[in-house]
C-alpha cells in the first residue's frame, strides 16, 4: 500500500527520476513553459518551487546549488537568478501553474503545460 508516500516514480529508478526532474526544470527555466504529461508537471512543480526560492536568498551558495540542480547548466542558473526571480521578489510561493491539455493525438495519457505565472 502507498499510504503516505509522497512523488511518483514515474517508472524509473531514483537516478533517472532525479535526472529527469532537473532536465524538465532547465527547460522550463530557459523557454518559460513546457508542454509535458500531467504526472510528470505535478511532480515537477515542487522541484521548481524550491529553485525558485532558493535562488531568490541572493548567495554564493544557493546560487551554486541551484545550478547544480539545472544539470549544472550556468545560461539556465543565470537566467533564473536574474528574470525569473526578478518577477517573484514580492511573492511567497505560487510561482508555476499547470495547465491541463488533455489528451493530444493518439497518447494514452493526459498532457499539460506548466509555465510560470506573471
Amino acid at each position: 500500500m502507498r499510504h503516505h508516500k509522497r512523488s511518483r516514480k514515474l517508472n524509473r529508478v531514483k537516478r533517472q527520476r532525479v535526472a529527469l526532474l532537473r532536465s524538465l526544470a532547465r527547460s522550463l527555466v530557459l523557454h518559460g513553459g513546457i508542454t509535458t504529461t500531467v504526472a510528470k508537471a505535478k511532480e515537477l512543480r515542487p522541484f521548481v518551487e524550491s529553485l525558485v526560492t532558493e535562488s531568490k536568498k541572493g548567495t554564493l551558495a544557493s546560487g551554486r546549488m541551484v545550478t547544480i540542480d539545472l544539470c549544472g547548466s550556468k545560461e539556465a542558473g543565470k537566467k533564473l537568478k536574474e528574470t525569473t526571480v526578478a518577477r517573484f521578489i514580492n511573492r511567497h510561493g505560487g510561482y508555476t501553474r499547470i495547465v491541463k491539455l488533455g489528451r493530444i493525438g493518439k497518447r494514452v495519457g493526459e498532457m499539460a503545460r506548466i509555465e510560470f505565472v506573471q
